[in-house]
C-alpha cells in the first residue's frame, strides 16, 4: 500500500522523526534550497502537513498542495496556520493541547517569582562575589498575598490560576463569558480594568485578530508602576513598542516574557533593561511534554489515514 506523502514544514525531535518517516513518505520543506520549486515538485502529491506551531502553513503552501487533506501541528497554538484557506478546502487543522499545559502554567509561575523576588539577579550577586564584598542584596518584594490578573482562562489560564491559589492570591479572570469551573473568582471582562485590579497581569490567551495588541499602553498603564506583566502566550498579544516604552519609562515595575516578535531575534532595546526577565520560548520545553506533543501529532495523522475521529480537531 502507497504510504501519504506528507509535507514536513520544521525539524522535530529525532523520537519523532522516525516513526514519522516511517509510517509516511516525508518531503522536507525545511531542507529544501530552491522552496518554491520544491513544492511545484511536491504539492500535488502532498496529502498532510506535519508543521510546528511557530511555522504553521501560509496561504501560498496551501495552495500548492491541492490534494491536502489535514495540516497537524506540533505545539498548541495554530495562528501562524492559515485558516481561512483550510476553511475553504474543507482541510482539517489538530494541534497538541493539554498535554504541555502544566510546563507552561509551572514556567508562568516559575517567571512571577524570579521576577518578583530577583532570584536571576540575586545569584549573580551571590555568584559574582558581590555578596560578600558589598553585603546582601537590595531588598525586593513579596510576591504571595496579592492580586493576580489572569487575561484568558483557557487550559493553560486555569492551570495558572489554580497554581496562584496556593500563593494565597486574590484572584481575578478575563474570558469571552463567565466560567462556571472559576468558582469564585472575579470576572472581569474588559483588559484595561483586569489590569487596574492586578498587582500581576498574567497573559494565558490564544493569539487571534481580535486578541492582536490587546495589552496596549492603556493596559500597562492601568497596570501601573508597582504592577508586573507575564506573558506566556503568544508574542503578539502584546503591543512589545508599548510595553518597551512602559519598561523603559518605569509605568510598570517589570515583565517576565517567554516569547517575542521575531523571535529569536530579540529588539535589542528588551537586553538593556535590568527590569525584564526574558526567556527563550521554552514554555513547553521538557522532555515529557515535547514527547507527548509529537505523539500527538502524530496519531492526529493516523486518525485522519485511518478514517476515525481526530484527537485534536481545530476545525
Amino acid at each position: 500500500m502507497t504510504q501519504p506523502q506528507v509535507l514536513q514544514m520544521g525539524s522535530l525531535p529525532d523520537w519523532d522523526e522516525a516513526p514519522l518517516r516511517e509510517a509516511y513518505q516525508v518531503h522536507r520543506y525545511f531542507e529544501a534550497g530552491d522552496k518554491a520549486g520544491f513544492l511545484a515538485e511536491v504539492g500535488p502529491d502532498i496529502r498532510a502537513i506535519a508543521t510546528r506551531g511557530d511555522l504553521g502553513a501560509s496561504a501560498e503552501i496551501i495552495a500548492a498542495c491541492p490534494a491536502l487533506e489535514i495540516i497537524s501541528v506540533y505545539g498548541v497554538g495554530y495562528d501562524a496556520v492559515d485558516l481561512a484557506a483550510c476553511k475553504a478546502r474543507g482541510i482539517a487543522v489538530t494541534n497538541t493541547p493539554d498535554v504541555l499545559t502544566d510546563d507552561c502554567a509551572d514556567l508562568a509561575l516559575g517567571m512571577w517569582l524570579a521576577l518578583s523576588r530577583g532570584i536571576v539577579p540575586a545569584e549573580a550577586w551571590a555568584r559574582s562575589g558581590d555578596w560578600a564584598a558589598k553585603g546582601g542584596l537590595p531588598l525586593t518584594h513579596r510576591a504571595s498575598g496579592k492580586r493576580a490578573g489572569v487575561l484568558g482562562l483557557g487550559r493553560i489560564g486555569m492551570a495558572v490560576a489554580q497554581r496562584l491559589q496556593g500563593f494565597g492570591m486574590e484572584i481575578a479572570y478575563s474570558a469571552r463569558s463567565p466560567r462556571a469551573e472559576a468558582g469564585d473568582w472575579t470576572y472581569i471582562a474588559d483588559a484595561t480594568e483586569l489590569a487596574a485590579c492586578s498587582d500581576v497581569l498574567f497573559v494565558t490567551l490564544a493569539a487571534t485578530p481580535e486578541t492582536r495588541h490587546i495589552v496596549n499602553a492603556k493596559v500597562l498603564d492601568a497596570l501601573g508602576p508597582e504592577g508586573l506583566l507575564v506573558n506566556i502566550s503568544r508574542a503578539q498579544n502584546i503591543d512589545e513598542v508599548a510595553l518597551l516604552d512602559a519598561l523603559e519609562q518605569n509605568r510598570i515595575r517589570g515583565a517576565a516574557l517567554d516569547v517575542f516578535e521575531g523571535e529569536p531575534a530579540l529588539d535589542p532595546r528588551f537586553t538593556r533593561l535590568n527590569n525584564a526577565l526574558l526567556q527563550p520560548h521554552h514554555a513547553s520545553g521538557t522532555y515529557e511534554t515535547r514527547r507527548a506533543m509529537g505523539q500527538l501529532m502524530r496519531d492526529n495523522l493516523a486518525a485522519h489515514f485511518a478514517g476515525q475521529p481526530l484527537p485534536t480537531r481545530v476545525i
